[in-house]
């Protein structure tokens, strides 16, 4: 899997963008990041584990939370 990291200005609607984004071919997903506020990363990594403790993927899941928390 290929990404594609794009900045965007303070005023833009992100979710407009993401509309428009998704509807180019190729484009499988987009997500969201708010670097401004990296709650918002914890509490979806924290969304995740339910479905990685049933399927046993404990180290993935340290590993999310590790990433997000030693993030500058």
């Amino acid at each position: 899997m290929k990404s594609l990291k794009i900045t965007i200005e303070e005023n833009i609607d992100a979710d407009k963008l993401k509309e428009i984004l998704l509807q180019i071919k190729g484009i499988d997903s987009i997500e969201i990041i708010d670097d401004e506020n990296p709650e918002s990363e914890l509490k979806k990594a924290f969304a995740k584990t339910k479905e990685q403790f049933k399927k046993g993927d404990y180290e993935t899941l340290v590993n999310d939370i590790f990433d997000i928390l030693t993030k500058k």
